[in-house]
């Protein structure tokens, strides 16, 4: 059976609740507290060492920040399950849950934050998600292209196969 080729992400957080310098400290840490469920399907979709782009948003500026590794892939998010977490979903239950989160692992912190404002304007980046008007979501695939390109931009030591 042939492998699969590797899948690119981004993901969201917000740097104040967690960021890649926390990433790169902890080296490996559950991406919980997903609820929209076009980014838990993506999640879902996930594979052992695809990568993703870690993305700070609401912040100054909001950006790419760096590069992490799915190392874990799609399985109970059990803060859906906590009702003292702000991530409780009393509808979903052990039997059926209703979330899920992946893990992920640090692979690097890039020099400096990509803003958003210079995504926006580079050529090579028509049609990423991120940079599409009205779309918020947390969770989104990135065309191998685009990764490579941001990459670029950051003059990032990962590379891609």
């Amino acid at each position: 059976m042939a492998k699969r080729a590797r899948h690119y992400w981004l993901m969201k957080s917000e740097p104040d609740v967690y960021s890649i310098h926390d990433l790169e400290r902890d080296t490996t840490e559950p991406w919980d507290g997903v609820r929209n469920y076009q980014a838990r399907n993506f999640m879902r979709e996930m594979k052992l060492g695809d990568y993703a782009l870690f993305y700070h948003s609401n912040a100054k500026p909001s950006g790419i920040a760096g590069v992490c590794e799915i190392s874990k892939e799609a399985f109970p998010d059990h803060t859906q399950f906590d009702p003292d977490s702000k991530y409780f979903d009393p509808k979903s239950t052990v039997e059926e849950p209703r979330w899920q989160m992946v893990e992920v692992k640090y692979v690097e912190a890039f020099d400096d934050v990509i803003p958003l404002a210079d995504l926006k304007v580079e050529p090579a980046l028509e049609g990423m998600w991120v940079i599409r008007k009205g779309l918020r979501i947390s969770v989104t695939p990135v065309e191998k292209q685009h990764f490579k390109q941001v990459l670029k931009m950051a003059g990032a030591k990962t590379k891609v196969r």
